[in-house]
C-alpha cells in the first residue's frame, strides 16, 4: 500500500503529532508499506531523509516552536507521479491539511484525518485570541472532518466530543501506539547519576512541550508544594518550551530551584532512560486528545498522577495504575503524590504491574494494525464528495481569515507606530 501523510509538524519538532506521524510511518514501513511524508522545513532537521518531502516554512511562528509551511504544489506532484498514493492521511485541518484534501480529490482516493489536537485550546498562539476565535476554529475542524472519508479519534472521549459537535463522518478510535521495545527498557540509574540524584531519591517526573496549554503553572505549584514536605524528593522535567522560565521561577520562589532539573529536548532513546529514573509521572494537562507520554511512562512501569481529562481517563485508572483526580485542586494533587510516595516496595509493585499491562493495550503494532484495517476498508469504496460540507468549512475559514487580517493590520500599525517614534534612531 502507498500511503501519503501530510503534517504541519515533524521531526525534529518535539510534540505528540510529530512523534505520532513518525511512529506510525516507521511501523507501516516495517510491515512493507511505502509511506511518503510531506512536512515543513524545521531548524535542525536531518540532512538526508528517505520518503520525506519538505516544504519551505516560516520558522517559530508568533514566538512558538512551530513552523508554518508554504506549500509548493509542484514539489509534491512530481513525487506522486512516480508513486501514486492509495490513500491520503492528513494530520492537520489547515495549511498542509488543505493540500491533503486537494490531492485526495484530484486522485479520487480516500482521505483520513486524525484529530490529534483540541485546536481551540491553542488559539493563544494566534494574535487576538478570543472566544469568537475559538468558536471559529471549532467550526473549521468540524467542517474539515465532513470533507474526509474517515476520522481517527485518539480516544473515546474525543470521538464522543466530535459526535456531540455534529460530525457524521465515520469515526474510528485509534490511539497512537507506544514502542514497547524502546520504552520498556532504560538505564534509569544512569540518569540519576547524571543529575546527582541518589538511588533512594523520590523522583517526580514530567515529559512534554513546556507550553501554557499543558497547565504547567498548576503542575509546578503542585509538585513544588509536594517537595516542600518531602525533603528527599526532586522534580525531573524532560522538555523545552516557553513555560520553562515560569516553572523555574515558581521553584525559585519556593526556595526549591536546586530540586528541579530540566533536561531540555531529548531523543526517544534517551527519553526511555528518563522515564525509568522516575518514581511517579505527574500530568496536569486538559488539552490532550490522548497523552502519549502517559503510555510511554507506563511502558516503563511508572504510575501516573493526572487530572481527569479527555484522553487521560482512557489511560489512568485510579488506584490501579496511578491516581486520576476529578478536579484541579492543589491539595488533592499533592495528596495523590504523597500517597504514592508513602507506599513501600511491596505495595507499589501492583501499580508497576498494572502500568505495564496498560501500555500493552496501546502497543504500536496493535494500533498500526487498526489503522491499516481502516485504510483497507476505505480503499476501493467511493470517496465522499469533497464538496459536501464545504460551505460550512469555507464559511468558517473566511471568518477566521477576515479576523486574522484585521488583527494583523492592528499589529502592523502598532509596530509601525513604535518604530516611528522620534527617538527610535537613538535606541
Amino acid at each position: 500500500m502507498n500511503i501519503l501523510m501530510l503534517t504541519n509538524t515533524y521531526r525534529p519538532h518535539v510534540g505528540g503529532v510529530a512523534r505520532s506521524v513518525e511512529g506510525f510511518a516507521n511501523e507501516f514501513r516495517r510491515l512493507g508499506h511505502r509511506v511518503l511524508v510531506a512536512a515543513p522545513v524545521f531548524d535542525g532537521m536531518p540532512k538526508e531523509e528517505t520518503d520525506v518531502i519538505r516544504f519551505p516554512a516560516m520558522q517559530r511562528f508568533n514566538g512558538s516552536d512551530f513552523s508554518v509551511p508554504l506549500p509548493i504544489p509542484g514539489r509534491l506532484a512530481a513525487a506522486l507521479r512516480q508513486s501514486p498514493p492509495d490513500i491520503v492521511h492528513s494530520h492537520h485541518p489547515f495549511l498542509l491539511g488543505d493540500t491533503a484534501l486537494r490531492v485526495a480529490a484530484a486522485n479520487r482516493i480516500p482521505i483520513v484525518f486524525t484529530h490529534h489536537t483540541l485546536y481551540e485550546r491553542y488559539t493563544h498562539y494566534v494574535p487576538g485570541d478570543s472566544p469568537r476565535m475559538k468558536r471559529f476554529v471549532t467550526e473549521l475542524v468540524n467542517g474539515y472532518c465532513s470533507l474526509c472519508d474517515g476520522v481517527i479519534a485518539p480516544s473515546s472521549s474525543i470521538a464522543e466530543l466530535l459526535r456531540l459537535r455534529g460530525v457524521t463522518t465515520r469515526i474510528a478510535v485509534i490511539p497512537t501506539g507506544v514502542d514497547l521495545d524502546i520504552f520498556g527498557t532504560g538505564d534509569g540509574p544512569a540518569v540519576r547519576r547524571k543529575y546527582f540524584l541518589s538511588p533512594d531519591t523520590f523522583i517526580v517526573g514530567h515529559v512534554g512541550r513546556l507550553a501554557p496549554e499543558k497547565n504547567l503553572r498548576f503542575l509546578a505549584h503542585a509538585v513544588g508544594r509536594f517537595l516542600l514536605t518531602h525533603e528527599n524528593a526532586h522534580f525531573l522535567v524532560a522538555g523545552e518550551g516557553p513555560s520553562r522560565t515560569e516553572m523555574e521561577q515558581i521553584f525559585s520562589t519556593l526556595g526549591l530551584i536546586n530540586r528541579i532539573h530540566v533536561t531540555g529536548v531529548v531523543a526517544p532513546s534517551e527519553l526511555a532512560a528518563i522515564y525509568h529514573a522516575m518514581d511517579v509521572f505527574a500530568f496536569a494537562s486538559h488539552s490532550e486528545t490522548q497523552g502519549m507520554v502517559l503510555t510511554e511512562a507506563m511502558a516503563a512501569g511508572v504510575p501516573v498522577v493526572a487530572l481527569d481529562a479527555p484522553g487521560v481517563r482512557e489511560v489512568v485508572r485510579d488506584r490501579v495504575n496511578g491516581r486520576l483526580l476529578s478536579a484541579e485542586v492543589l491539595d488533592d494533587f499533592v495528596a495523590a503524590l504523597s500517597w504514592i510516595a508513602s507506599l513501600d516496595r511491596q505495595r507499589k509493585e501492583p501499580l508497576h504491574i498494572e502500568a505495564k499491562k496498560t501500555a500493552l493495550e496501546f502497543s504500536m503494532p496493535r494500533t498500526a494494525g487498526m489503522t491499516l484495517d481502516l485504510y483497507e476498508s476505505l480503499i476501493g469504496s467511493k470517496p465522499v464528495d469533497k464538496k459536501a460540507g464545504a460551505g460550512r468549512w469555507n464559511s468558517a475559514r473566511r471568518q477566521i481569515e477576515k479576523e486574522w487580517h484585521i488583527l494583523r493590520n492592528i499589529a502592523n500599525a502598532f509596530g509601525g507606530a513604535v518604530l516611528s517614534r522620534p527617538d527610535a534612531a537613538k535606541d
